[in-house]
């Protein structure tokens, strides 16, 4: 089997194993874990901690932070004991606004290049086609005037005078 659809296959099955781990028995309410550990709590992933006063309550999912009155901010865990969620907002703002800085900068980096770069190859051969352009119709401008030239000799109508045909001789 190929590497690209191993890996994937393996990490799916390492994640819904530590689903299936970490959901609870059906019926089960958090407050059952309630003065035991946060750890305990956790194993949970609808489970909130409060580490202030040791309860475990059902995560209010129609919030997406808990509410003070449920748990103050630096007292909840949810998912690991050792981050608490005043922390995590603090962490995940920092790692979203440093990946937002690194894709303005390189934007303005890549916008800068092409500023800097000057005409690319297809618009110098643009360039050099119109200049062709106009030397062969210049060209072209002096062979028609020679060709003028020659009939008007050929004629009499040399552009000389060109008022001597009206002349009364």
């Amino acid at each position: 089997m190929e590497l690209r659809i191993l890996v994937p296959f393996v990490l799916v099955v390492f994640n819904l194993g530590l689903i299936v781990g970490q959901t609870a028995e059906p019926g089960t309410s958090c407050s059952v874990h309630s003065n035991t550990s946060c750890e305990i709590c956790l194993k949970n992933v609808s489970c909130l901690w409060c580490n202030s006063n040791q309860k475990c309550i059902d995560y209010p999912v129609r919030t997406i932070l808990p509410p003070r009155s449920l748990c103050e901010l630096p007292s909840a865990r949810w998912g690991v004991c050792w981050v608490d969620f005043q922390a995590l907002i603090i962490a995940m703002s920092m790692i979203l606004g440093a990946l937002l800085l690194a894709v303005l900068i390189c934007c303005c980096c890549c916008c800068r290049k092409k500023k800097v770069r000057g005409p690319d190859k297809t618009e110098e051969k643009i360039i050099r086609q119109n200049e062709q352009r106009k030397i062969r119709q210049e060209e072209r401008k002096v062979e028609m005037r020679v060709r003028h030239d020659e009939i008007r000799n050929k004629y009499g109508l040399t552009k000389e005078n060109p008022y001597s045909k009206f002349e009364n001789n």
